[in-house]
This record gives structure tokens, C-alpha cells and sequence, in this order.
């Protein structure tokens, strides 16, 4: 029997259309074959660098493979998550992704390293509640007497941030146009230097994630005035959430959870977020990140993606009325 060139040539690209798709099949089903590497887009010691290790470490037996921790920090979260965009497709990097990194920085940055399209989600891990702490030579015991002085200093109370953009600077903004007071920001590089200069009396207001507060909280280093979760914590019975006091538009709280490269296969995806969903189902595991005033938020892919999308519009909202925009 005789063919044509043509035929030859089209059973030949069909056939090499067919072993690749084998091949790629084939390297699916083995993921992982070696450690997976977990871009920490912050320094170590914050909150999500803590959220990541104990999830990191309870997703190895599901994986077969270690989950190795890289703290890539920079540019609040940017730089890290530019990195996680850029990788290699195939499962073997993927990356902690925020509030800030995936809701506020799209929101607040005129332009960043990074498009929401070069990433997907695997999966939401945790939330956690902020709270609004002030140094305690500050003559006032609740949010009523704090904004009556705020508003009676003329702008001389000073509110730290982690930075231009940050979940702490944005909590502030907010919460200038809910109350009509009118605080003096002052943005640092990092959350820790904020909290020295609070505690140190140099300025005068915080907004920051629960978990780094809490341990100031407890020693009087700081007052705590509110928190941002449904109801009162635990820890803090005696605080108020930000719902009771009447200011709503702070009702925020800080996300975690794991993002991948955009062209990350599905079937990769469904096995990282099956070995998330172990982690996340272990006991131990639960009492930790509760240890970090975190709660579990457990789901699919596309559960994360609504969560992502919803914040995202928010803090879109937020950045408008604040009039927040980082060139």
C-alpha cells in the first residue's frame, strides 16, 4: 500500500501529538517525584512564614515528598509571588498567596511584577482576625474615647504600617473615612519595626494581623481597642469586634493559602490541594494554627478562587475611597 507524503507526515505529527501527551500524563501521576519547593513571599517569623511551615510539614506524608520552605521577601509580597509565576509549571514550586498579595497588591499597585493570571490557586488554608492596638499612655479605654481625642489632636496621632499598601495601611485609611478622625500615617518595612516604635511610644496607633499583637497585648505593652472577627476571641474576651462598635468596614481578616503557576496542570493542582486537605484534617494541625488565632477555611481550587475574587473586589472598593494608589 502506498501514501502520500502528506498522510506520512500527518500520521507522524499525530503519533508525536499522542507519546507527548503520554509523557506528560506519565509525569502527573508520578507528582511528586522530589521535594516541592513553598515560596514564602515575607521574611520569616510572620505569620504567614508560620502558617506555611506547619502546613509544609503536615503535607508530606500525603505527598511522599518534603515541602521545603523559601522566604523570597520584598515589595510586600511581590517579589515572592513574581517568582511563584515565573516557575516551572509542573508543581515542583508553588507559594503562600495573601490578602495582600492576591486582594490588596492588584488592588493598590499602579503596577506589579506579577498578573493574577500567571497564577491559579490550590487551595484557601487559614484566616485570621486583625486587630486595632494602641500604646497605653494614651489617655483612653475604648474605641468611643479614642476617636473623641483623635479627632480633638488635629492629625498629631500617628498609625504605623507594614508599608505602602499593606493590609495595616489600608485598615487605617478605612478606618479615617469611617470615623471622620484624621491619623498621621507613618509606613515602615515590616511589621516588627512598627510594632517597636508603638510600644516605644513614637507613634501612637497599630492595625495589624492578631497572632504578632497578641503577645504585646497580653504583656501591656499595647491596648487593644478592636478585633476584626465575627464575634469576641477567646483570648481577648473583653474586646470588642469592630461589627459591635458600629465600624463594619474594618470587618476584615487576613487569608492564607497556596498558589501555583498558572499553567500548573489540574490534575497537579488536585493532588496538592488533596495533601492540603489531609494537612488541614489532622488534629495537630488544627491546634497550631489555632495556637496562631488562626481558622482552618478548608475547600477546593475554585473555593479559593471565589474567596480570592470576593476579597479582591473589596479591597478594590477600599483602595477607592481611601484614594490609595502606589506608583
Amino acid at each position: 500500500m502506498r501514501y502520500s507524503g502528506g498522510m506520512i507526515h500527518r500520521r507522524a505529527i499525530l503519533a508525536g501529538l499522542a507519546a507527548l501527551a503520554a509523557t506528560r500524563a506519565r509525569a502527573q501521576e508520578a507528582f511528586p517525584s522530589r521535594p516541592v519547593t513553598l515560596i514564602v513571599p515575607f521574611p520569616p517569623g510572620g505569620s504567614t512564614d508560620v502558617i506555611a511551615r506547619i502546613v509544609a510539614e503536615a503535607m508530606r506524608p500525603s505527598l511522599g515528598q518534603p515541602v521545603v520552605i523559601d522566604n523570597r521577601a520584598g515589595a510586600g509580597g511581590s517579589v515572592g509571588t513574581a517568582f511563584v509565576a515565573r516557575a516551572k509549571a509542573d508543581g515542583s514550586t508553588i507559594g503562600m498567596g495573601t490578602a495582600s498579595t492576591l486582594a490588596i497588591n492588584p488592588a493598590a499597585y499602579a503596577k506589579l511584577p506579577y498578573e493574577m493570571n500567571e497564577i491559579v490557586p490550590v487551595g484557601a488554608i487559614a484566616e485570621v482576625p486583625n486587630i486595632m492596638s494602641v500604646h497605653p499612655g494614651l489617655p483612653v479605654t475604648g474605641m468611643a474615647e479614642f476617636i473623641a481625642y483623635a479627632k480633638a489632636a488635629g492629625g498629631k496621632i500617628a498609625y504605623g504600617s507594614s508599608g505602602n499598601g499593606s493590609v495595616s495601611h489600608l485598615m487605617g485609611e478605612q478606618f479615617k473615612l469611617a470615623t471622620g478622625t484624621n491619623l498621621l500615617h507613618v509606613p515602615y518595612r515590616g511589621v516588627g519595626p512598627a510594632l517597636n516604635d508603638v510600644v516605644a511610644g513614637q507613634i501612637q496607633v497599630m492595625f495589624d494581623n492578631l497572632p504578632t499583637t497578641l503577645q504585646l497585648v497580653d504583656g501591656g505593652k499595647l491596648r487593644a481597642l478592636a478585633v476584626s472577627s465575627k464575634k469576641r476571641l477567646a483570648v481577648l474576651p473583653n474586646v470588642p469586634t469592630f461589627a459591635e462598635l458600629g465600624l463594619e468596614e474594618l470587618d476584615w481578616t487576613a487569608f492564607f493559602g497556596l498558589i501555583a503557576p498558572a499553567q500548573t496542570p489540574r490534575a497537579v493542582i488536585e493532588k496538592l490541594n488533596a495533601a492540603l486537605q489531609s494537612a488541614l484534617a489532622d488534629v495537630s494541625v488544627r491546634e497550631r494554627l489555632a495556637a496562631q488565632q488562626a481558622t482552618v477555611i478548608p475547600g477546593t481550587p475554585d473555593d479559593f478562587a471565589a474567596l480570592i475574587a470576593r476579597e479582591a473586589a473589596r479591597m478594590q472598593r477600599a483602595t477607592q475611597a481611601a484614594n490609595i494608589r502606589i506608583d
